[in-house]
């Protein structure tokens, strides 16, 4: 009650406020307007704005223009490669004050664990980390992860003030199917908040899975089909991560009109990009330089996801709100000057101790030694299917071409850019490996593997050699995991990820120095895509269409089945 009347009282005016921000202009979502005067803030909240006031501290922000902290709608902070209080450091100064994220990535290797690292980890950030529970571990029973989360286990996850309801529904098919696990978690959800993942669904069957209860989807990747999501209840996110960009796609249909119920998020954005480019940030100045209006843009950068995600207390800077505030030089070009979270000012020394955190997902590595005949497809199929990579898309391209057999193998062939991809099981649980071709790379020589495979997080391997792919696999095991790029038996660069195989426990700038040794050395192998390893790491999720791989062989994502190379 103290901390009630004590907001009122500084509203009023009749006690200074605890902190004023002064001279600037805010920029109101609702009306489009900017509104001179203070912004007053008590505690971690606002409570008034359009006026003047006297402040215990005041901070002159003149020139700026202020907006509503930004909410980054749906991401997997292990796609960063570093830890939550690294990211932390990395995205707050640019604006993000609310995250919303989906750890079932690192749930995928240690289980309920894993989600319950990242709920402790919320406890320590400056940003406000949301954690919804993993809905799909695993994404389906066409791949060997390290764990399994039902909806009992995920039951006993509930409670946490990080909790915003249940993560990405991936498993598409056994919700509008209704099979019995995942109706057990839906129910246990129903009322609560629900994120969906449904890529190219359409019709009934889109009618019928946002019949279950699911509010929220990021996997549009044509105006058509987010049109059509919008006109059926499901709040669109925008998404532009490190290999998944929707933006340029979906920017058409943001406008003023619809950004109440279109959001941003990142899904999976990489150290590099979010130091090269930017975050939400980037997506913001990227909207407005393609015409989009920055009332829309900006909405839909913070209210339009508070709103969606049932965030009532944010969004707009608002009395009553949490002073979530970004001070702004250029509102076009979104030039973050300072950040406020929860009435804060962002300050290096605020961020966290990474020791906070305790051990988890250690020593996640387990392969036998390979040799050249474990990567043989003993296939003659005249028509062999072959993944085809989309550059800046996550779907792919079911190809199909004559490979003759020789030797008992469908060996690659460089010279037609198709590579040998496999899928190795590397949870110590039957020691799958599956085998295809894919096409995209552009690789010449060597080889490049990655712990990174989502979602089940197995060894992904692309190579022309099969020694050099044998030799990535194994320093992989050595590393605990991570990225490494291989030539004629020798490493030429690395990146250990020992936490679950997925983050490193080293700062941001390291892992960014790493990742642009990585980047250049498969770039002498010959691969001409920006991004080859989270490339590489989503031809393994068998939940986006069309063709794409696993430990258990090729996956038709449209008829969700295994294909036999034998038959194919």
């Amino acid at each position: 009650m103290d901390d009630l009347e004590e907001r009122i009282k500084q509203g009023r005016g009749e006690s200074p406020a605890d902190r004023v921000l002064s001279g600037g202009r805010v920029f109101d979502l609702i009306t489009g307007d900017f509104i001179e005067g203070d912004v007053a803030i008590c505690g971690q909240t606002i409570v008034g704005v359009a006026a003047g006031y006297v402040g215990k501290e005041v901070i002159d922000v003149t020139g700026l223009t202020l907006v509503p902290g930004f909410i980054d709608t749906h991401l997997h902070i292990e796609s960063s490669l570093v830890t939550p209080i690294e990211f932390d450091r990395c995205v707050a100064p640019r604006g993000i004050t609310t995250a919303i994220c989906d750890p079932h990535e690192i749930a995928n290797v240690v289980g309920v664990e894993g989600i319950r690292w990242f709920q402790e980890a919320s406890e320590h950030m400056i940003i406000d980390l949301k954690v919804q529970l993993s809905s799909c571990v695993p994404s389906t029973n066409m791949e060997t992860s390290g764990a399994e989360i039902l909806a009992s286990e995920l039951k006993s996850l509930l409670g946490h003030p990080s909790a915003i309801g249940l993560a990405e529904f991936m498993n598409y098919p056994g919700v509008i199917n209704r099979t019995p696990d995942v109706m057990a978690k839906l129910a246990l959800f129903q009322g609560d908040h629900i994120d969906g993942h449904c890529p190219q669904l359409t019709g009934r069957d889109l009618n019928a899975y946002i019949a279950a209860g699911i509010r929220t989807e990021h996997e549009a990747t044509t105006e058509a089909e987010a049109r059509e999501k919008l006109q059926k209840g499901l709040r669109v996110l925008i998404r532009e991560g490190s290999v998944s960009k929707d933006l340029i796609s979906l920017q058409p249909l943001l406008s003023e009109r619809t950004s109440p119920y279109m959001c941003l998020c990142t899904d999976d954005r990489n150290p590099l990009d979010i130091d090269e480019y930017g975050h939400l940030d980037y997506m913001i100045r990227e909207l407005i330089a393609r015409g989009t209006p920055p009332l829309a843009a900006y909405r839909s950068a913070s209210l339009s996801g508070a709103e969606a995600f049932g965030l009532k207390d944010r969004g707009l800077i608002a009395p009553g709100l949490r002073a979530d505030i970004v001070a702004l030089s250029d509102l076009s070009a979104c030039v973050v000057h300072s950040v406020f979270c929860a009435g804060e000012l962002v300050q290096e020394a605020a961020f966290a101790d990474p020791s906070v955190l305790p051990d988890i997902g250690r020593h996640t590595v387990t392969v036998a030694p390979l040799v050249e005949r474990d990567f043989y497809i003993r296939g003659s199929s005249a028509q062999t299917p072959v993944i085809g990579i989309i550059e800046g898309k996550i779907i792919t391209d079911y190809l199909t071409e004559y490979i003759p057999s020789t030797g008992g193998d469908q060996r690659p062939d460089s010279s037609r850019d198709l590579a040998r991809i496999s899928v190795i099981e590397r949870h110590g649980k039957n020691g799958n490996i599956g085998n295809g071709f894919v096409r995209g790379f552009s690789l010449k020589a060597g080889a490049i593997a990655s712990t990174v495979c989502h979602d089940h997080h197995n060894i992904v391997c692309v190579g022309v050699n099969y020694l050099d792919m044998a030799t990535a696999v194994h320093r992989l095991g050595e590393i605990e995991g991570g990225f490494v790029v291989v030539h004629n038996g020798i490493v030429l660069a690395e990146l250990p990820l020992p936490i679950a195989g997925l983050m490193s426990d080293q700062p941001f700038e390291v892992v960014r120095a790493r990742l642009e040794d990585l980047r250049n050395a498969a770039k002498s192998l010959g691969v001409d895509l920006e991004e080859p390893f989270l490339q590489l790491a989503f031809l393994a999720l068998p939940v986006i269409p069309a063709l794409k791989i696993t430990d258990h062989g090729l996956v038709d994502v449209k008829q969700f089945k295994l294909i036999d190379l034998e038959e194919a």
